[in-house]
């Protein structure tokens, strides 16, 4: 096979939405970029009926301003103006307000589909990032110096040097394998059934989050009055609720969810996604750092996944780019401990948050309905609790990196 040499600066693996926010962070820096990807980009899509949703999180769009990209992403973006949290058949809820935290939203629901293309354009009218794809990772090493990283696209290996590894490459991430990184993994025996549905009445740009004994049952208001679903059953449940005829998954749906948006009238194509906790036991090695699902992969309990992981690119972002600018290595053991050591907390709470809430509201223990119920009514009751629990899932809480104030680096 033909080999060949390249070096850059910051060498990302993994060109999904959070890779792809973070070449577009470190754009315009002075820096060589690359990055890999192993999926070949889709032609542009066109907006449809069943655009899977992402939920965008107050600060995440604070990211997408610093990045000067959220002009371009406003007019596909549906505000939450109200989060509602219940348990089904127990007492007791709770609700978050903008007015509450003196904002135009609490979050914004997005498709992926134009998150993706809001990047993907970005990147490639910037034609300063090499894209390698589709392109396949077969090896990877790393010393003081810097890394090294073997890939093949269409029969050719090319041998990537690079100062600094960003590993974005999802929650089965082959680079922190081969990098030796460990990762605790806990399965939730549960499955997480997407899909869009049209209720009767307008949802008033409710976000709805409510918890059954299968998991929790998230309805997130969309464009065309349409809302996002993501409903959590056990996994041996999950093949059955998949094969219903449309009118009785809706049934099911319904009964489960209520009637607080009238009758469910029309469900889109359902997806299925078994549910796992995915933890690794370091966020960094030797020139390399891991960011959004590579280094943690949460139960979608409160849609904090991308959030976090754009959180993940906001500081590595700003850490790089404080590094060169006072003329240091981008990949060297300084500016990879300085992301772990800031990124510990948010990871540990976030994480400590999804996790407990999805085990704790699934217990089989008839006694704890109406403790939950009593607590999550006392929550209501009390604005200042309230409060850090808005401001922990919107991403403002602890030190808030430039770009998740909005501000350029």
């Amino acid at each position: 096979m033909d080999i060949e040499m390249k070096h850059y600066d910051i060498l990302i693996i993994g060109g999904g939405m959070v890779g792809a926010t973070l070449a577009r962070a470190l754009r315009g820096q002075g820096l060589s970029i690359a990055m890999v990807e192993a999926v070949r980009f889709d032609a542009r899509a066109e907006p449809g009926y069943d655009d899977r949703a992402i939920a965008v999180a107050q600060g995440t769009r604070r990211i997408f301003d610093g990045l000067q990209l959220w002009d371009r992403l406003v007019d596909d973006a549906t505000p939450i103006h109200q989060i509602h949290v219940s348990d089904r058949g127990h007492f007791g809820f709770t609700r978050m307000t903008r007015e509450e935290e003196g904002l135009p939203a609490l979050g914004y629901v997005v498709p992926a589909r134009a998150i993706g293309q809001v990047l993907g354009e970005a990147i490639a009218q910037d034609g300063s990032i090499d894209m390698y794809c589709p392109a396949v990772m077969r090896s990877i090493s790393s010393d003081d110096d810097g890394a090294s990283v073997e890939i093949e696209q269409d029969g050719v290996m090319t041998t990537l040097a690079a100062k600094l590894v960003v590993a974005a490459d999802g929650a089965d991430s082959p680079v922190r394998e081969q990098f030796g990184i460990d990762a605790a993994t806990a399965d939730y025996h549960q499955t997480a059934i997407i899909t869009n549905i049209t209720p009767q009445l307008p949802h008033n740009n409710i976000a709805y989050e409510r918890f059954t004994d299968t998991g929790p049952l998230a309805l997130l208001p969309m464009s065309a009055q349409r809302c996002a679903v993501v409903w959590t059953v056990t996994t041996e449940q999950a093949d059955r609720v998949m094969a219903l005829p449309d009118g009785e998954f809706l049934a099911r749906l319904q009964e489960r969810f209520g009637f607080r948006l009238g009758r469910l009238q029309r469900v889109g194509r359902r997806q299925a996604w078994p549910l796992r906790l995915v933890k690794a036991r370091a966020s960094t090695g030797r020139r390399l750092a891991l960011v959004g699902n590579a280094v943690h992969t949460l139960h979608p309990i409160a849609g904090q996944g991308f959030n976090l992981g754009a959180r993940d690119v906001a500081v590595l972002a700003e850490i790089v780019v404080d590094a060169v600018r006072s003329g240091q290595d981008p990949g060297n053991a300084a500016v990879t401990d300085c992301y772990a050591s800031w990124r510990e907390a948010d990871h540990r709470r976030v994480t400590a948050f999804t996790d407990g809430l999805a085990r704790l509201f699934t217990l089989p223990l008839p006694a704890l309905g109406p403790v939950r119920g009593a607590g999550m009514l006392a929550l209501d009751l009390l604005p200042p609790a309230k409060r850090l629990l808005t401001r922990m899932t919107m991403g403002r809480g602890g030190r808030v990196p430039r770009l998740a104030r909005g501000l350029p680096l």
